[in-house]
């Protein structure tokens, strides 16, 4: 009975590997099995929901690549970050992992895994190291940084630290030598802190205005970055504190000169946390600011853009010889 029933999970997961999943091509012998090798149909549910969600992703991936698995966990984010922004962090800095046969996908998306067109790759030639610490997908790259994503799904972890210790990282590398941020509207890569796309200068929304937006409008900062939730709660939180700021103030004015000692340090606790509010949103908006957020709201890989692209001499072929001799 039992060798039955492994015949038929391995028909059905041969059945399935010839298919093409929502556009992509998937190898659904490792995708749709557990770390051992065995197929599982909650597995293939589970991967079926993620690649539904990706049916953008085919202009993106190169000829002949294959996607191995998907999983999700978190955009980088520093010490600072996960202190002040604490439990919400998972949902703001939600992420799909697309692992491939020679690279792993970076896709920022909202809490029900819908695409904010932000795309980065990491190509395994481009690093040291990569491997599972915990619930931490830990990347050591060639140029020196090391980049965390926490929060990978449980369900997922051992698979991927299955992947990455097969995964190859060797081979030719790209120039940066680290992860690469993918402009949405032609594929082409992005220069960091440079906020249009080099090909078809599609804008970015930029660090500058972040900053200005969440020191002078409650919640600005996370609205600019289309975090509205966010935004209307900071908003609520900083409004509280100006009104309870300003009737302190206006308390202070009136017993002038004999002011009450617990006025001073309500008045000092308001401004306190005020400050923090702002920096708090300068901060973490300035950081999804990185994964770079297109000024349109919707934006479509265009395929005349693309095909251009890929007829032009890539950089790494034409900086070959200089990058890697050094």
């Amino acid at each position: 009975m039992s060798t039955q029933v492994s015949d038929i999970g391995q028909n059905l997961t041969h059945k399935v590997h010839a298919e093409e999943l929502y556009g992509l091509p998937v190898d659904t012998t490792v995708a749709f099995s557990s770390r051992k090798g065995l197929y599982r149909r909650s597995i293939e549910r589970r991967q079926r929901k993620f690649l539904k969600k990706l049916s953008f992703l085919g202009p993106f991936l190169e000829e002949n690549e294959r996607i191995s698995f998907v999983t999700t966990g978190c955009s980088p984010a520093s010490f600072v970050e996960q202190l002040l922004t604490g439990a919400p962090l998972h949902p703001l800095k939600r992420s799909l992992f697309v692992f491939t046969d020679r690279r792993i996908l970076h896709i920022p998306v909202t809490f029900n895994l819908r695409y904010r067109y932000s795309i980065a790759q990491i190509p395994y030639a481009d690093c040291r190291q990569l491997r599972i610490k915990g619930s931490t997908l830990v990347a050591k790259y060639k140029s020196g940084r090391t980049e965390r994503f926490h929060c990978i799904a449980l369900r997922g972890r051992s698979k991927v630290a299955a992947l990455l210790k097969s995964a190859s990282l060797e081979g030719r590398a790209s120039p940066v030598f680290e992860r690469l941020h993918l402009c949405p509207n032609c594929t082409s890569p992005l220069i960091k802190n440079y906020y249009a796309c080099p090909q078809c200068s599609l804008k970015f929304k930029n660090k500058a205005w972040a900053t200005i937006l969440s020191i002078v409008f409650p919640g600005g900062g996370y609205f600019y970055i289309r975090h509205p939730f966010l935004g209307i709660f900071a908003g609520a939180m900083e409004g509280i504190f100006v009104l309870l700021l300003v009737v302190a103030l206006s308390l202070f004015s009136m017993s002038f000169p004999n002011v009450p000692q617990g006025l001073y340090q309500a008045i000092i606790i308001c401004v306190t946390v005020l400050v923090l509010e702002k920096l708090t949103t300068a901060m973490f908006s300035g950081k999804c600011i990185d994964e770079f957020i297109p000024k349109k709201r919707h934006v479509e890989v265009q395929k005349n853009l693309v095909e251009a692209q890929h007829s032009q001499p890539k950089p790494e072929d034409m900086l070959a010889t200089g990058w890697r001799s050094r």
